[in-house]
């Protein structure tokens, strides 16, 4: 009990001086919350399609490809504090906030049809971009969503062949070809006969998406759905 006390007298100074801030207001965070603060949880413009089928998602990858299910967990704005939360987990190193918000993402989908999934699948970043990142996103992403649901999460399994230039305002057209053939399947017995969850951090034009669930299923029995944190628009 006394070694408990002073790990908390410890960690009471170090907020003191080095306060742990919300990664969608700033604000300080209490005990209790992790990365982003409850009031930031609750005030993201959720969808709920994780029980609506034909959403806006699934119809993303109509006549493109297969795809059993698909949602996303908020509407994602410019400005917006999702914006800056997903800035901060790509590009400022807040990876964990991508834990966070998977595993609420994951809390959702447990309790839908999203639940008859086997495994969960990141989708992969190139090597040489996640070794300058320092990790992949969607991977703790996926984590949380593992976490949540009980799922495994397969990292292995599916892999980016090709690096490609952002897709940032690129024409729907172009986010196609530069995404085409970028993806490879290395090992198929382990995702074999599975229903996959792909995962990813925003959704736009679902190109990149869409190229990795045709490698996806060119392995034998197969299906795939979708869930993303985040749905732009073009």
């Amino acid at each position: 009990m006394v070694k408990l006390r002073k790990i908390s007298i410890f960690e009471d100074v170090v907020n003191l001086f080095y306060p742990r801030l919300c990664a969608g207001c700033g604000n300080p965070l209490i005990k209790g919350e992790d990365q982003i603060c409850l009031h930031c949880l609750y005030s993201l413009h959720r969808t709920n399609f994780h029980n609506e089928r034909d959403n806006v998602i699934e119809q993303i990858f109509w006549g493109r490809v297969l795809v059993k299910y698909a949602t996303t967990y908020c509407f994602y704005h410019k400005e917006s504090k999702l914006q800056q939360m997903i800035f901060k987990l790509k590009y400022h190193g807040q990876k964990e906030i991508g834990s966070v918000l998977g595993y609420e993402l994951g809390n959702e989908l447990k309790n839908s049809v999203f639940n008859e999934i086997d495994v969960i699948v990141p989708i992969p970043l190139h090597i040489k971009k996640e070794r300058k990142r320092g990790y992949n996103q969607a991977e703790w992403i996926a984590q949380g969503i593992g976490k949540a649901m009980g799922k495994p999460v397969n990292t292995k399994s599916v892999q980016r062949t090709l690096e490609t230039s952002t897709q940032t305002k690129k024409s729907k057209y172009e986010r196609w070809k530069n995404v085409e053939n970028i993806f490879k399947v290395v090992d198929s017995e382990a995702i074999r006969d599975k229903h996959i969850l792909l995962v990813d951090d925003i959704i736009t034009t679902g190109s990149t998406l869409e190229a990795c669930i045709h490698t996806i299923l060119e392995t034998e029995g197969t299906v795939v759905s979708v869930a993303t944190i985040g749905a732009a628009k073009d």
